[in-house]
């Protein structure tokens, strides 16, 4: 699975699942620094988008199998909600896409650092599908 550039610069890293999205994890550095000892909520949304982008292009590998080009998506709008300032420690962010159809899908994603159930940030995304 290819991750956007702005990946790279985040230093995220994926952590494969057996048949689900991989989680992906972003450290923390100086490159995603806020205030002191906290991440930049412009690095916590980059991590929510591509954990977004990553679980749809798992949805629609899984949907379409091997046949044809993959489909391209775009996007429409980005909410996120900040719950908790980021601390310095890595952050793990999951993608869920909670509609796949025929041109528009809906993806949650969720960031979290020690503990899942207390997330530090959550984005509700929405993306056309341009199918080829």
């Amino acid at each position: 699975m290819s991750l956007p550039p702005y990946a790279d610069l985040l230093g995220i890293t994926l952590a494969p699942r057996d048949g689900e999205a991989p989680v992906l994890e972003m450290p923390f550095r100086d490159d995603v620094l806020g205030r002191p000892g906290f991440l930049h909520g412009g690095a916590i949304a980059g991590l929510l988008e591509v954990a977004a982008i990553v679980s749809l292009q798992h949805a629609l590998a899984e949907e379409g199998g091997a046949k044809g080009p993959p489909a391209r998506i775009k996007p429409v709008n980005v909410t996120v909600d900040f719950m908790r300032g980021g601390r310095d420690k890595p952050t793990h962010a999951e993608g869920i896409v909670t509609r796949l159809g025929t041109r528009v899908a809906n993806v949650e994603a969720i960031a979290w650092q020690d503990d899942r159930t207390r997330p530090i940030a959550h984005a509700r995304m929405n993306y056309l599908i341009a199918r080829d």
